[in-house]
């Protein structure tokens, strides 16, 4: 940042003025590789964030890592619903989650997907809670509790920062079914999607699936 005082962003502003960039797919060494802490906190890193919003927003997620726009910095961005249907939104740098012990922890087992790995879900049990400690965009500490989807979500992302996507975390047949999903639907999802769209649904190319995701 420069020498002078700055007002304390909102994420509000955040959500605007982004471009929308290329994702990211598994394959790509940044996406299973352990992030770089943020160090500096400055108007680039904000912009990073604003194109990260537009990035989630163009392609319908609910969660986005930097590693998911080739970018090898601790950060995460979120718009996603808990278990109650309220609505978080957020920006999270070096990011440290905590789950439950023991009897506290519950799992859930629940369809997931990943923006880089377009097109497949599969089912993964993980903690219904989750408490992620870090950083906003300006460096203030910040905590976020997160139950239901929003702590699925905070698992997912901060597994995106050190390496892990989720299918690491499935067994070999969940593995398998979930690559070949992905192979059944890669025709959907052109290289730079999402700045171009995604395509239409073509039976013809899809062959044997029951239906269109």
């Amino acid at each position: 940042m420069g020498g002078g005082e700055r007002e304390a962003m909102n994420v509000e502003e955040l959500m605007t003025g982004g471009t929308v960039l290329p994702i990211t797919r598994w394959g790509e060494p940044v996406m299973h590789a352990q992030t770089h802490p943020v160090t500096v906190f400055d108007e680039e890193l904000a912009q990073l964030a604003r194109d990260m919003f537009a990035t989630m927003n163009a392609s319908q997620g609910v969660g986005l890592a930097s590693t998911q726009v080739g970018r090898d910095i601790a950060m995460f961005i979120f718009n996603c619903p808990d278990d109650d249907d309220v609505l978080h939104v957020g920006v999270v740098c070096n990011p440290v989650v905590t789950l439950p012990d023991g009897k506290d922890r519950n799992f859930e087992e629940s369809e997931e997907g990943c923006l880089s790995f377009p097109g497949a879900f599969e089912m993964l049990a993980r903690p219904d809670k989750a408490v992620c400690h870090g950083q906003d965009v300006e460096g203030n500490p910040i905590e976020i509790v997160g139950t239901g989807l929003l702590a699925r979500c905070l698992q997912h992302e901060t597994d995106h920062l050190t390496g892990i996507v989720f299918g690491d975390r499935l067994n070999g047949k969940r593995r398998r079914s979930l690559r070949k999903k992905a192979a059944e639907m890669a025709y959907r999802y052109p290289a730079d999607w999402p700045i171009s769209d995604k395509l239409p649904f073509d039976p013809e190319q899809h062959r044997g699936s029951a239906s269109p995701l």
